[in-house]
Formats: C-alpha cells, structure tokens, sequence
C-alpha cells in the first residue's frame, strides 16, 4: 500500500497550525507520534490524561483504543510494573522523512504506513490516600517505527521518571528527542534521552545483509553510550520455549498467514510471543495483521471476531479467558502456562474445540514439511544445560534464517528470470513489462534449482509454495520484486534513449512526433527518473539536441508552456 505525504486524517491539506506544530516538532514526528499518559478515572475508567508534544493529532477512536490497551486486563493482576506493546490502526499518514527513509531501510525495520507501534509501561502499586486504594498509570510510546528494542529502553527511562516528577520530564524528554539526528538508513545513530545515550545502528539496503564491525565502536561523546547492537532485536527463544518441539509448524503458520490466536495471563507475554512469531520468517517481512495485545473494548473486536466468514490472516495476543469461547472457531490457538518452563504439547482439536485449561497448541494443521530434529534436540539440550537466552535465540534465528532463504531463493531466482530480454528494450517505444509469473513453470524450474540445494529438510515443497501464493505475505513480497523489475525496464529504457541520437531519429519525422518526444523529455527529466546523475545530463543533451531542430514559433509555444 501507497503511504501519503502531508494530508490530514479526513485527507485534506493540512492547516496553517498542523504546520507550524510540524515545523517546531519536526525531527521528533519522524521518531515518535507522541507520548500519551492514561490514568484510572472512578467514573470514566481509563482516561487519558496528557498528550505530548501539546498539539499532537489523535482521532477520537485512536484515543479510545489507546486508553484501552494502556493497561492490562483486569483479569491479568499486574501489580508493580509492567511492559508490553501494541499495535493499533490510523489513517495518519507518514512523515515526508519516513518516507524517504522507507526507500532506504530494510523491509523489516520500515516506517509502518496504516499502524502506529505503542510501547506501554503501566504501574500498579497499593496508595491508600487514592480512593480505590491503588496508583494505576501508564505511559505510551506511539511511533510508526518498529525499533522495539530502541523503544523498550526509552520507556523504560521516561515512565519511572514521570511517575516521580510529573509533567516537566514528558516536556524534557519531548525536546531531548526532537534534537535526535535525522532518522536514515545506514547510519550510525546517537540518541540522547533524559541524560542517557542510546548508541545503535539502522540497517539500509546495502548493509542489511551485511554484519558490520564498525557500529559497536562508541562515538566521541560527553556520555557513555547505552550500545544497542540491534535497534529491533526480539528474543525469540523466552517466549517460543515451551514451543520449541513445535518450531518448524509454527515456521510455517506464520509463513502462510494463518489465523493465530495467543492466549496469555498477561500482556507481556502475549506480545512478546506474537513479536517472536513474526519474526520467525525473517528476512522476508510478516505483512498480515497483527497485534500483540487485543482486548474485548478494541474497534476491530467484531472485524476480527465474527463467525460468518473464515477469520482473517492475523496472530491476535489476548489476555481475556472471554476469547476462549468467541475464538473457538479459530484453526491454530497457543494457550501459554503462567510458567514458561512447562512444555507445551500439541493438541489436535475436532471440528468443534473446547479450550481446557491446559497449556498447548492446539491446531489440525499438517505440516508440509518434516521436523529438523537435530536442531530441536539442539535446543532442548541447551534448556537443560541452562544455555544462555542470547545463545539459543541466535541458534534458533540462524536456523529458520537459513530455512526461510532455502524457500525465498528459487522464488528470488524465478523471479529475476521475468525479466525481458535487453533486445526488446527501444529507446523509442514505452519499456517492457516483466513477463507474468506462473505458478507452473515456477515449480518446473524446482526440479534443478529448488531448496533442496541448500536445505536437507524434506517434504511437499510445491504444496507450502502453492498454500503461500494464497497469502498477504507472499503478495507483499511480489509486489515490491515486480515493481523492482518494473523500475529496472524503465531505467534500462532511459539509458539507451540517453545513449541514442535523436536528431538523426528526427530525420523526416513529422513536427508533431518531434513535439511528443521532447515534452516526453521534459517529463521525464521533472519526475525525477530512477537512473543515474550521468544518465540524466545525457538526457537533458539530447533534449537540447531535438529542441534545435525545431522551428522558432514552435520553439516559442513550447517554452511559454514549460
């Protein structure tokens, strides 16, 4: 989906004080939307209390969902402090420095255009002078950036701080961010925030794939630098290791965008276990719905919850035991134990499912491809011998990496051979389009080039391929690889209409035909084309070369338009 550029939510040009806010906060909306503050109001519930910067534009229904989702459900008995995260919906549109950012960053890590990100540190302590008898506060973080552990630690500055302080800390931490450097892609990043330093680094295109041993170096600063090696890292081990026998099936849940439904005691554990389910199948991005946290007050509850159609392509984290009867219908449920160290075991369910007390996954699914065992004996191993988080998760990262590579690679390959060949490309004719994908020829060319080549996992290849084309996931991917091929033509095209001698070209061509192609020129040239600085001097030449030989009076007409 298309991200818009500077338009309100009703989708009309912004107003002279929507500017002035954007112009004096500019630098902190590229990182953050805002920082909102929900309290507990006798009469109305969860209210929300403050909103900074001042001036910041949330709808009503934005409000409402945020309150909501600020605190745990009061089924979850949260006392102390608590963290989680959520995702909710806007027609906000993105910042014209995060879309520039998005052409540079990788999938992954990019500027959300339809769903702020909002990281939540709720408190909940005993206070005998309030009425209800207990102080119950939370903080959010509402960004479009996906830095979850960026994030985490910012939050976990600020909110303490305002409990103790009040306002005039939201206000500091408000200015400190918006003098962070510009948000870019490939850059080494120092971010001061309520006198701490987080140092980090954002992958672009080029170096995403690339590990670099120069980001960890601290840069010359007054502070010590909190070093953040990865700005989105997720600890997929914690929340997956009751799972774990079951990693490879939740591999490919996830990579077909089935209807997930994590049911947890708390938020924490909802999000983080719907966090590390989309990040399973990375590199490729996860682009169905999802969200960490879900309650029953939500505005897309009966969207997502309804009976008469299939459920959507979502993995929704709840807290609420009123899931377990509105969801049965759902074909993959987790139900996480309050203890993570309890296994979970695989429950296969009848047309009609009564969700018992009991931890598991409970799912029909058959799985197209076998089990690793050897990397699961791995891991179980590792939990037994008490081997650290970091290094499980990093086995478990390596391994679904590799295996997601071993899918995505003939796809990648087949992809690239759409591309027509150089000879049909005219420097006088519109360029080509990449030739259609078809499913068929595509699992033809499996028999020489398929994932067998770099993975000893066995099974129905072309049945997870065929159940794959069905989904989100994979029309995300092919629409960003076809307008790459896309984008390629039409640059192969402008070079060798750059390279190509256009006064010769205009021998004995009617005065119209000449016309059209200087203005498809100029066209050309305003539109800001996607080839190189030199490519683009030789087209303005061979502009300056066709505007020679044209008559005075038609010379006239076409500057008194330009």
């Amino acid at each position: 989906m298309a991200c818009g550029g500077l338009r309100n939510y009703e989708g009309n040009d912004i107003s002279k004080v929507e500017l002035e806010f954007q112009s004096k906060w500019s630098r902190f909306s590229d990182w953050l939307h805002c920082i909102c503050v929900v309290t507990f109001d006798l009469e109305l519930g969860q209210a929300m209390e403050s909103v900074y910067p001042p001036g910041v534009k949330l709808s009503d229904q934005e409000k409402c969902n945020i309150c909501y989702l600020a605190f745990p459900d009061s089924n979850s008995g949260c006392m102390g402090d608590t963290q989680f995260h959520v995702r909710l919906r806007t027609r906000a549109p993105l910042t014209p420095q995060q879309l520039r950012y998005n052409e540079e960053s990788v999938p992954t890590l990019r500027a959300d255009c339809t769903h702020y990100w909002g990281f939540v540190y709720f408190r909940q302590v005993k206070d005998p002078s309030l009425p209800r008898g207990y102080f119950q506060k939370s903080l959010i973080l509402l960004t479009r950036l996906p830095f979850i552990n960026l994030f985490y630690k910012v939050i976990q500055l600020i909110a303490p701080k305002h409990f103790e302080d009040g306002e005039s800390s939201l206000e500091a931490a408000c200015h400190d961010i918006n003098r962070w450097p510009v948000l870019d892609a490939g850059q080494n990043m120092m971010l001061p925030v309520m006198g701490s330093v987080f140092q980090s680094y954002i992958p672009n295109h080029q170096t995403g794939k690339v590990a670099r041993s120069d980001i960890l170096k601290p840069l010359e600063s007054l502070n010590v630098p909190h070093i953040l090696a990865s700005i989105q890292d997720v600890n997929v081990f914690d929340p997956l290791s009751s799972l774990i026998s079951h990693l490879h099936l939740l591999w490919e849940l996830v990579l077909t965008a089935e209807p997930i439904v994590v049911m947890a005691s708390s938020p924490t554990d909802s999000s983080a276990l719907v966090q590390a389910l989309t990040n399973l199948i990375q590199p490729l991005p996860y682009t169905a719905e999802h969200r960490p946290y879900f309650t029953i007050h939500d505005s897309e509850f009966k969207e997502f919850t309804r009976k008469q159609f299939n459920p959507p392509c979502i993995i929704l984290g709840v807290t609420n035991p009123f899931f377990t009867k509105t969801l049965q219908h759902w074909p993959h449920t987790i139900k996480l134990s309050d203890s993570s160290s309890i296994k979970t075991k695989l429950r296969k369910v009848g047309s009609v499912k009564h969700l018992d007390s009991a931890p598991g996954l409970y799912t029909q699914y058959k799985p197209f491809l076998e089990k690793d065992k050897a990397i699961i004996k791995k891991l179980h191993n590792g939990m037994r011998t008490e081997r650290p988080t970091e290094v499980q998760t990093a086995m478990v990262k390596r391994h679904l990496l590799e295996l997601t590579q071993s899918f995505m690679i003939p796809l990648e390959r087949y992809m690239a051979s759409l591309m027509p060949l150089q000879k049909n490309i005219s420097p006088f004719r519109a360029p080509p389009i990449p030739n259609p994908f078809n499913p068929e020829d595509f699992f033809a060319s499996l028999q020489h080039a398929g994932p067998h080549l770099t993975t000893g996992i066995k099974g129905d290849w072309i049945g997870l391929y065929r159940h794959f084309f069905r989904t989100p996931n994979f029309s995300a991917w092919f629409h960003e690889r076809h307008g790459k091929l896309t984008d390629k033509l039409h640059a192969l095209q402008l070079e060798a209409l750059a390279e190509s001698d256009l006064k010769r070209w205009s021998i004995g061509k009617k005065e119209v035909e000449i016309v059209d192609m200087v203005l498809k020129l100029r066209e050309v040239l305003r539109s800001d084309p996607p080839v190189a600085s030199n490519t683009r001097t030789l087209l303005a030449k061979r502009l300056e070369e066709l505007n020679s030989v044209l008559p005075e009076d038609m010379k006239s007409i076409l500057n008194a338009n330009s």
